[in-house]
């Protein structure tokens, strides 16, 4: 769109009854680096890995600063508060500047737990009694 700052959307139209600038949630997705494509960023929202303030969104819907998201990506459950809007992928230094990360913590031990090697073939006794301790804890 012309006139449009990539990184804040400042001169895009009001869509919907609140005021103020918006981006779709996978656009969004995208241009903050949590989803590698824009395509992956509509498959999750399709999916209902997407929630923005406590609802699953479908890929369409106007993002604007405030809103709070709990996102699964490849990486893991993301949480985080979006202050600023953009629809173009820039440097993730830029994109890192979109949203306040509110992820929790996991503590070392809970990560190599759930983490084995692939093709090392059939979990140990003891690493199956790590493996259910910590599905326990996530729920």
């Amino acid at each position: 769109m012309a006139g449009t700052d990539p990184v804040s959307g400042a001169g895009r139209q009001p869509q919907g009854p609140d005021d103020g600038p918006s981006v779709r949630v996978d656009r969004w997705l995208w241009a903050a680096r949590l989803y590698k494509t824009r395509s992956l960023a509509a498959k999750a929202c399709v999916a209902g890995h997407v929630k923005c303030n406590g609802t699953s969104v479908k890929a369409a819907k106007p993002l604007r600063p405030g809103d709070h998201l709990e996102v699964v990506t490849p990486g893991g459950p993301r949480v985080v508060d979006v202050l600023l809007l953009a629809e173009k992928r820039g440097p993730a230094t830029v994109a890192r500047t979109l949203y306040d990360d509110l992820t929790p913590v996991v503590p070392k031990e809970e990560r190599d737990a759930a983490v084995r090697d692939r093709g090392a073939g059939r979990p140990t006794k003891r690493e199956r009694r790590h493996l259910i301790r910590f599905r326990q804890r996530q729920r």
